[in-house]
């Protein structure tokens, strides 16, 4: 049997497939999804962190671009950083020496900003710093 409807005809025992359009669309919106989740959790990390490090402006986590200069300034780096952090493998460096800096503003083992690297690890280290006592 021939499935009507796909680029390329798949030859199936009687099954229908999902064209490949349909697929590529679930695959994006389960990939936007995801994405979201961890922007959310991030920026309320963030805005936790700032929070209880009394650093001012906490809402700047939601926005993009400034919540990097938010995460500098409780770490107590220049903002001039933001720059070293738009270089290629540099900035793994610098973001990695900034979340020990963090970690050490809420006064937990500067090693919980190298934990960032460790893959799965990595997520889980801003909620720690943010929601622990």
């Amino acid at each position: 049997m021939i499935v009507q409807g796909c680029a390329i005809p798949f030859i199936t025992g009687g099954r229908k497939f999902m064209e490949p359009k349909s697929l590529m669309m679930m695959f994006g919106t389960t990939f936007l999804l995801f994405f979201a989740v961890v922007y959310v959790y991030m920026s309320l990390a963030l805005m936790t962190i700032a929070t209880k490090t009394n650093t001012p402006n906490a809402w700047l986590a939601w926005i993009p671009i400034a919540n990097i200069f938010l995460m500098l300034n409780v770490a107590g780096k220049p903002a001039w950083w933001f720059v070293l952090m738009l270089i290629p493998l540099v900035n793994l460096v610098i973001f990695i020496i900034v979340w020990m800096a963090v970690a050490e503003a809420r006064h937990k083992p500067n090693w919980w900003g190298i934990l960032l690297i460790v893959p799965v690890v990595g997520l889980l280290v801003p909620g720690y710093l943010a929601w622990s006592d």
